[in-house]
């Protein structure tokens, strides 16, 4: 009875093409970006920052991009880690090289970058799709952490191997560095996130986007109507791995500080990326939302109760853990392919109607 849209009338096609054509949603989404931005960095702690928020903003942009080659484009990719690799050592780059340069452009630039890197791996998928595509990107994503562990100069020669974020600031306030505080690195990763979040709902839903799902449905029938498969797969590789780049450069210089590109950016954070839009949506950007924070607030969970209330190992937490995560892609793959974003509109369809679903 509280989610309603009688009375809610359209008058315009703007009006009707909207984001959210409901008030109540618009309404829900402008609440949701007050208490984002102007509570939660007031209350937030190192804990919730670095255990919760910030990984999950930083993945939700990973998931997007990932979404956007994969949900909208159907162009599989397992190099997600390798790309995200590649945005922290070009940010790292750029830090060291530009130190006046403010990290907001580094970030945008590093962002660049990869999507430069993305469209070269993304070549093959112009011949081949698939399963064959699939283990074009998993070499991608082996070759790209070779690199980045073998030749010195992309580390500045350091003995250790591993790369340091220095300190940068904006207006004084430091956003990289040891003495980043916990609403800094919060606010710098949801400026990134609902920006970019904003970039990937217009694009899909233009010709871009329309581009991207007339190849993902079917290639043969988008060439006969017009769609050029050179430009439109792409352009999805650069978008999909500027985003994840981004993501990337976020993680390594914001939240980790210090990076090593196999421990940090390996085959794991690739899977991982892909269970977050397998588990929350192929092709929904709020899917990507829900799929990252599934899967970041999962172990935190997990830990909480399996470990610091009942008393159990660490080691069997771990393995519930991926169990769980292991039986909720079987069963999205099975029943509910769309994820977490489709369980979440069709809950909404029915409070629409209710109580009279018929």
């Amino acid at each position: 009875m509280f989610y309603r849209e009688a009375g809610d009338f359209k008058t315009s096609y703007r009006d009707d093409g909207q984001t959210f054509p409901i008030r109540l949603d618009r309404w829900g989404y402008y609440a949701l970006l007050a208490v984002a931005f102007l509570v939660v960095p007031f209350v937030i702690d190192s804990y919730w920052a670095n255990a919760v928020l910030v990984p999950f903003l930083i993945y939700a942009i990973a998931a997007i991009g990932l979404n956007i080659l994969t949900g909208y484009a159907g162009q599989v990719s397992l190099g997600t880690g390798g790309f995200m690799a590649v945005g922290a050592y070009a940010v790292y780059k750029l830090m060291t090289a530009f130190p006046g340069v403010p990290i907001f452009i580094h970030i945008l630039l590093a962002g660049g970058v990869t999507a430069i890197v993305g469209m070269l791996f993304g070549l093959p998928s112009l011949r081949i799709k698939g399963f064959y595509l699939a283990v074009a990107t998993l070499a991608a994503q082996f070759f790209l952490v070779w690199l980045f562990n073998k030749v010195p100069w992309f580390y500045n020669y350091s003995a250790s191997g591993q790369i340091n974020a220095p300190e940068r600031t904006f207006f004084g306030w430091a956003i990289t560095g040891p003495a980043t505080s916990a609403s800094a690195k919060y606010l710098t990763c949801l400026v990134f996130a609902v920006g970019l979040a904003w970039v990937a709902r217009n694009l899909t839903r233009g010709t871009i986007g329309r581009k991207w799902m007339a190849i993902r449905d079917m290639d043969i029938a988008a060439e006969i109507i017009g769609v050029n498969p050179l430009t439109a797969k792409l352009s999805a590789f650069a978008v999909s791995s500027f985003f994840v780049g981004v993501s990337g450069a976020l993680l390594f210089s914001v939240y980790l500080g210090a990076a090593e590109a196999s421990e940090a950016f390996g085959i794991n954070k690739s899977f991982l990326v892909l269970f977050m839009i397998i588990i929350g949506g192929l092709g929904s950007i709020f899917g990507s939302f829900a799929g990252a924070a599934f899967l970041v607030l999962l172990p935190v969970f997990l830990k909480n109760v399996l470990v610091a209330r009942l008393g159990w190992p660490t080691d069997l937490a771990a393995h519930i853990e991926l169990m769980i995560v292991g039986g909720l892609i079987i069963f999205f793959l099975i029943v509910e392919p769309h994820g977490l974003a489709r369980l979440w509109a069709l809950t909404k369809e029915k409070l629409r109607l209710w109580p009279f679903p018929h």
